[in-house]
């Protein structure tokens, strides 16, 4: 498994059974995260998707689901969800061509987190939000997810929120924490060109 594309030999050894151990999305929570964009969100892209738990719980014209695993996708699109195969860190999108991007509890999966938030700040279109969930490793729930998660062999690197805005931040997003504890929702605006 190289570097760039995380853990997917791990989720494509999992894949037809994923959704009977992985809890649903939680509408809720993206949906709030994906009001904070300042357009109209028509496309959304679900980045490192896998099955499309997160595309299911949205609700907007057009979802997509975007995962290395090509066996995640077979999962996704049994479910009728649109899929794109791709690493998270050279997404196969055009700039600018969605309104906004969920990765949810899977950035600590992908090979390359900075290169990820860079690559889903390019294909956003100004003012589009990026909401990210994920575990805060923290906390004593989180350390314990971190030891689990190395102890089967994951790649995996968490973020506590405060990482998590210092990434966005750099990526060009302006990042705004929406909820605290072991999982947490971070969201970023896209600025528009020139504003700080």
């Amino acid at each position: 498994m190289s570097s760039s594309t995380g853990d997917v030999s791990h989720f494509d050894r999992v894949a037809r059974f994923y959704d009977l151990f992985s809890p649903d999305a939680d509408a809720d929570i993206l949906a709030e995260g994906l009001s904070q964009a300042e357009r109209p969100v028509e496309r959304v892209v679900d980045v490192a998707g896998g099955t499309g738990r997160a595309a299911r719980a949205l609700n907007a014209d057009e979802r997509i689901v975007l995962d290395a695993s090509g066996k995640m996708l077979a999962q996704a699109r049994a479910r009728g969800l649109n899929c794109v195969r791709g690493d998270a860190s050279r997404l196969p999108l055009r700039s600018e061509s969605a309104d906004a991007v969920v990765i949810s509890d899977a950035l600590h999966h992908v090979g390359n987190a900075t290169a990820t938030l860079s690559e889903i700040a390019r294909v956003l279109r100004p003012l589009g939000v990026v909401v990210v969930r994920e575990y805060n490793p923290a906390t004593i729930r989180g350390r314990l997810l971190v030891r689990g998660e190395h102890l089967v062999g994951m790649n995996s690197r968490f973020f506590t929120p405060e990482e998590l805005v210092r990434k966005l931040s750099d990526a060009n997003l302006v990042p705004r924490v929406r909820n605290r504890g072991f999982d947490y929702t971070v969201a970023g605006v896209k600025r528009t060109p020139g504003t700080p």
